[in-house]
């Protein structure tokens, strides 16, 4: 492994969806410990320049690519871009991704494509124009530290806990989650060979802005209410894990679903305070 294991210093990155919310936490973790990162990003272009900005502020460079991921010439036209700046590819964080909320028996056709085409096909897309990429950027690596073993490129795909356990009016939604965590650990395995790691984030409440558009009565004291750890979860939060994922700290791990949810796919669904036992 190259240099210290934590340690992002000249690490090239791309991250997806980072305009805003979690991609945007991933994105400044990175940076802050030491990564270039390429942003990628579809409508949210002020909080990707404004991202940019701060990644530029921590004297590491930075760039972002307008793409719409529902096309997979953009796909692939994302990672080529960011290559092109960057001057390689170590790792790929997919974390563009949209959702709604709708009875199963309302969901239309056009529902239907859109979401599966933003949250699963474009991250098996950026993924297949990435890995040739990660495996080029491994043999300079090798051949510039021939006496450090390279850790290995690293693909992080962001999934959720719909993709675990069920909620009203998500159809569509929990079985991309379930599609990107089954496509990603299969793609783990077939990537064992070209030394490229693939794991998943599986976020639970974390607090991004759309949590206050969506829902105008929603507080923070609300989001703590609703995970047992007693707080939401921060796009921060799943910055410092992601940063891990990237880092040749976390070099033996591949095929992983990660579930950050502060215990609640942990915790029964059903409502019961049982009585008190005398010992």
């Amino acid at each position: 492994m190259l240099g210290k294991p934590f340690n992002l210093e000249g690490k090239y990155l791309l991250v997806t969806g980072a305009g805003t919310g979690i991609g945007r936490g991933i994105a400044l973790e990175l940076a802050r410990q030491g990564a270039d990162v390429a942003i990628g990003y579809c409508g949210s272009s002020q909080g990707a320049i404004e991202t940019v900005e701060e990644i530029r502020g921590m004297e590491r460079r930075a760039v972002a690519i307008q793409a719409n991921l529902t096309e997979v010439a953009n796909c692939r036209r994302l990672v080529d871009e960011a290559v092109e700046f960057l001057g390689g590819l170590d790792g790929l964080i997919n974390n563009a991704g949209i959702t709604f909320t709708k009875n199963f028996q309302n969901v239309t056709e056009e529902d239907f494509s859109r979401i599966f085409n933003v949250n699963i096909r474009s991250q098996y897309f950026t993924c297949q124009q990435a890995v040739p990429y990660m495996i080029e950027r491994g043999e300079e690596l090798r051949s510039r530290y021939p006496d450090c073993p390279w850790a290995g490129g690293s693909i992080v795909n962001m999934s959720s806990a719909h993709g675990f356990a069920g909620f009203v009016g998500h159809s569509v939604y929990a079985g991309t989650k379930g599609a990107v965590n089954a496509f990603s650990r299969e793609l783990a395995v077939e990537l064992c060979p070209k030394h490229i790691r693939v794991n998943v984030i599986a976020p639970g409440t974390i607090e991004v802005p759309s949590y206050f558009k969506a829902d105008p009565s929603y507080t923070r004291e609300v989001g703590n209410s609703l995970v047992p750890w007693g707080r939401a979860g921060l796009p921060e939060d799943v910055g410092y894990l992601a940063a891990y994922l990237m880092s040749d700290a976390a070099e033996f791990m591949t095929g992983h679903v990660l579930y950050f949810d502060g215990g609640l796919t942990a915790k029964m669904a059903i409502q019961y305070t049982p009585p008190e036992r005398v010992q």
